[in-house]
């Protein structure tokens, strides 16, 4: 009996997926385990495998196009079956879709005029062998993509696994693959420029196939939205001023490994006037390393004559000559989404704030003995995370998210933990942190501060999070508010540990003292809630023995 192959749900926030790679075709033949296609989801790119012996009797799903999840993708079944009535029983007794035409009797794009008038499709280029890049999706809160690079230029060629360009998203740098073979014929959107979710990138084909009918349909090629220079008006030049020859065309295309231009980017090198020493001129990082740029012409003080000063009674104030000027550069993918989602967080959720100071005596000795045993340095951080994980435990509440008609209490337990980069923030998730070592977490805060700071975070290492903790107490913050990361309801905004006189058996001694402020979502968390899981770490952190029952 022939088996219905449906999309499955790879991931909890898998809603979609696209199929970017059949790895079988109508008549080949499969065995269970064996793996059919590779499917992009919202978070990475997973193998599909077959679960069932027999032939691959229908493929409902193109490459490059998206399914829902549960849609029907193939159908599978002994060579020669009729599949068509369990297709139809599964699709609710719709007709199958009719299979297409050999690829040596489909009509030439030349002959598609009047096809252009109805509307050519993807699925009408794939059947003369082009196919159409589209920007993936390539994390849960991406709507658009940044082109930081081309690889490849219009007239390359192309295979399918070879890399097209660099995105950057709101998270971080990616790599985009082809997924196709042949010849690159148009590219959609320019470097620099942003291009939304599903708009077309490129497209890729045999070489000298006609694609205008096909573009004229689309939008122009996007153009970098930082550049303004066309729209402002030309200002008349200073006689004295130099005339540079415009550039030839692809001169700005410069090859450089990925090390070089990182490092090119930290010392604020430009890398169009390095000279390659590798193959083909291109750069490397030892060229970064000698680079030595030209020393710049020192300005000339401009003189005035001045006029014999008269003797006066009055102050003379002497003459300062200044420059007003400024930088302005383009919104990173990073910072519009932090802008986006913080400013829904503060603006939809009703905040209100609770602070606590906490004695730190107990946790300042307790480290002290604690990293003469531990495998790895643990932090004041470290501890405070383990005793917030212990804390939520206790006040399920605390660990919730407001999904509009209901509020879900989760049981388990995933802390992010704001780290500072470049750009902006990024928010790595500690999973089940309640049932890990200080050790463990340690050494788990510590890789994900490296790899964030070197942008090679992964979607699954951001998404997940109940609770949140920001600490700035490092940089000298004695306490601050912090908004809450949706769709956690509360987020612990950390202060540093100040030397203060404090109360203890009626004498003022010296204390150690640190004040943490909790974040809360009144939707879900009332101050009695809050207050009391506040109380509940308190006690954690003044016994941190307590951390270890």
């Amino acid at each position: 009996m022939a088996e219905v192959v449906k999309m499955p749900k790879m991931s909890d926030t898998m809603t979609e997926g696209v199929m970017a790679k059949w790895h079988k075709k109508v008549g080949d033949k499969v065995k269970s385990g064996d793996v059919m296609a590779e499917v992009e989801t919202d978070k990475a790119t997973m193998d599909l495998e077959s679960y069932w012996d027999g032939t691959v009797l229908y493929i409902g799903v193109e490459e490059g196009q998206s399914v829902p999840v549960d849609a029907v993708i193939a159908v599978i079944g002994k060579e020669g079956e009729d599949y068509k009535a369990a297709l139809a029983a599964e699709e609710g007794a719709a007709a199958p879709k009719a299979e297409a035409a050999p690829a040596e009797t489909a009509a030439p794009v030349e002959d598609k005029k009047e096809a252009a008038a109805a509307g050519i499709t993807d699925a009408d280029l794939e059947k003369i062998g082009v196919t159409v890049i589209r920007m993936p999706l390539l994390s849960d809160t991406m709507t658009e993509g940044v082109i930081a690079e081309w690889h490849k230029k219009v007239g390359d060629k192309v295979k399918n696994d070879d890399i097209l360009a660099d995105v950057e998203t709101d998270k971080a740098t990616m790599e985009v693959m082809g997924y196709a073979d042949g010849t690159l014929l148009h590219i959609g959107v320019e470097k620099g420029a942003a291009a939304k979710v599903n708009g077309i990138m490129a497209i890729v084909g045999p070489e000298g196939t006609d694609i205008s009918e096909f573009l004229k349909q689309g939008d122009a090629p996007a153009k970098p939205a930082a550049d303004k220079k066309a729209d402002a008006p030309v200002a008349e030049a200073a006689p004295a001023a130099e005339t540079t020859a415009a550039p030839a065309e692809g001169s700005d295309r410069v090859k450089a490994s990925p090390l070089a231009k990182r490092i090119a980017k930290d010392k604020g090198i430009d890398l169009a006037k390095v000279a390659g020493s590798a193959d083909g001129g291109r750069i490397i990082k030892k060229d970064i390393e000698n680079f030595k740029p030209a020393a710049a012409a020192a300005p000339q003080a401009a003189t005035a004559s001045a006029a014999p000063a008269e003797k006066s009674a009055s102050v003379s104030i002497p003459q300062f000559i200044g420059e007003e000027k400024y930088t302005e550069k383009p919104v990173t993918q990073m910072r519009k989404v932090i802008a986006k989602r913080l400013s829904e967080s503060l603006f939809t959720a009703p905040h209100f704030y609770l602070t606590m100071s906490i004695d730190m005596d107990g946790a300042i000795a307790a480290r002290t003995k604690i990293n003469e045993y531990a495998p790895v340095k643990i932090s004041f951080n470290d501890m405070v995370l383990k005793a917030v994980a212990i804390a939520l435990k206790q006040h399920p509440n605390v660990n919730s998210s407001w999904l509009g008609d209901k509020i879900r209490y989760n049981e388990h337990v995933n802390i992010g933990v704001a780290v500072a980069v470049e750009d902006g923030l990024l928010v790595p998730v500690v999973r089940f942190a309640d049932g890990k070592s200080l050790s463990h977490i340690s050494a788990e805060v510590k890789d994900f501060a490296q790899r964030a700071k070197a942008k090679k975070l992964q979607p699954s290492d951001w998404e997940g999070s109940t609770f949140t903790i920001s600490n700035l107490g490092m940089f000298g913050i004695d306490e601050f508010t912090a908004i809450i990361n949706p769709p956690d309801a509360c987020i612990l905004a950390i202060g540093g540990i100040s030397q203060v006189p404090v109360v203890k058996n009626g004498a003022v001694v010296p204390g150690n003292v640190m004040k943490v402020t909790l974040s809360c979502d009144h939707r879900v968390v009332d101050g009695a809630t809050g207050s009391a899981f506040l109380q509940t770490l308190k006690a954690l952190l003044e016994e941190p023995v307590r951390l270890l029952v």
